[in-house]
C-alpha cells in the first residue's frame, strides 16, 4: 500500500488539481476557438504541445481576459474597442514566444500590435512581457488567423502584417501549407489599407524565393526595394536569440518588404 503524499512545505509551489473537463486555464484561451464552426482546410500551422511554466500559467488567467482574443469566427471584431484607441494596427502571424514582439511594442508605443500565435507557452510568456513593460499596446489573439481575417476583420482594418519565421514546410509535398500563397495574399489585401507594409522574414532560403516570387506576382503588392529583391533587415523588426543564433551558423536571412497598392476602384 502506498503511503499517503506529504502535504507541501510552507512556501511551496501547489499543483492545482482539475476536474474532468474543467478548463486548463478558467477565463485562459480556448484549446480550439473555433471549433466547427468553419469547414476544415489545410493548415499552414503545426500545433505544438510544450510546458506551460508557472508564470506563464499565472498570466494566462489572469491577463487573458483583458488582453486576450479566441479566433472563433463568431463576431466581427473593432480593432478600435479591442484596443481602447484608434491607433494604427499591425498583425503579426505566429510570435513564438513573444520576446521580439514586446521589443517592437515598446519600440513603438503608438502602433497597436495584435499577436496571432496557437502555442499556448508563448501566449501566456507574451502576456507577461506586457504586463511587465507596461506594453498595453498588445493584444493575443489564440486560433487560426485565416478565420481572424477571413471573418473577424472588416476591409481596410489593419496598418500592416508581420510574418517573421512562418514554418517553412520544407518536404516538397508539404509546399500546400506554406502560408504565403496567392490565395493568402488576396485575402490578406483585402484587410490591409492601402500603403500597408507587408513583412515577411525568413531563415530558409527555398522559402525566401518562393516568397519573393509570389509576392512579386500579386497584383495587390508592390515591392519596396528598387531592385525588386530582397530588403535589408529594418531596424524595427529586433534580431532574436533563435536569429542570432542561425547567422552564427551560417543560416541567411531573407526581409522581404511589400505594400498593398491602392484598391483598383480609387486608382
Amino acid at each position: 500500500m502506498n503511503s499517503p503524499a506529504a502535504p507541501p512545505a510552507p512556501g511551496d509551489p501547489v499543483r492545482p488539481v482539475r476536474a474532468k473537463g474543467e478548463p486548463r486555464f478558467p477565463g485562459g484561451p480556448k484549446a480550439d476557438p473555433a471549433g466547427s464552426h468553419f469547414e476544415r482546410r489545410i493548415r499552414s500551422f503545426q500545433p505544438r504541445r510544450s510546458r506551460v511554466t508557472a508564470g506563464q500559467a499565472d498570466a494566462l488567467r489572469r491577463l487573458w481576459p483583458q488582453w486576450g482574443l479566441d479566433i472563433d469566427g463568431q463576431r466581427v471584431i473593432d480593432p478600435a474597442e479591442l484596443f481602447g484607441n484608434d491607433r494604427p494596427v499591425v498583425l503579426e502571424i505566429g510570435f513564438g514566444m513573444g520576446e521580439a514582439t514586446a521589443r517592437m511594442a515598446a519600440g513603438d508605443p503608438d502602433t497597436n500590435i495584435l499577436a496571432v500565435d496557437v502555442h499556448t507557452p508563448g501566449q501566456g510568456n507574451l502576456l507577461g512581457l506586457a504586463e511587465r513593460g507596461g506594453l498595453t499596446n498588445v493584444r493575443v489573439g489564440n486560433g487560426d488567423a485565416i478565420i481572424l481575417l477571413r471573418e473577424m476583420l472588416r476591409p481596410d482594418a489593419l496598418d500592416g502584417l508581420r510574418v517573421y519565421f512562418p514554418d517553412p514546410w520544407p518536404k516538397k509535398r508539404h509546399h500546400k501549407r506554406r502560408l504565403i500563397q496567392p490565395e493568402f495574399l488576396t485575402l490578406a489585401a483585402t484587410r490591409l489599407k492601402p500603403g500597408a507594409l507587408l513583412h515577411c522574414a525568413t531563415d530558409w532560403e527555398p522559402y525566401a524565393e518562393q516568397m519573393l516570387d509570389v509576392l512579386t506576382a500579386h497584383p495587390d503588392f508592390e515591392n519596396t526595394q528598387p531592385d525588386g529583391g530582397f530588403a535589408p533587415r529594418p531596424e524595427f523588426r529586433p534580431l532574436t536569440r533563435f536569429e542570432g543564433q542561425g547567422l552564427d551558423k551560417g543560416h541567411v536571412v531573407n526581409d522581404l518588404l511589400f505594400r498593398r497598392v491602392p484598391h483598383r476602384q480609387d486608382g
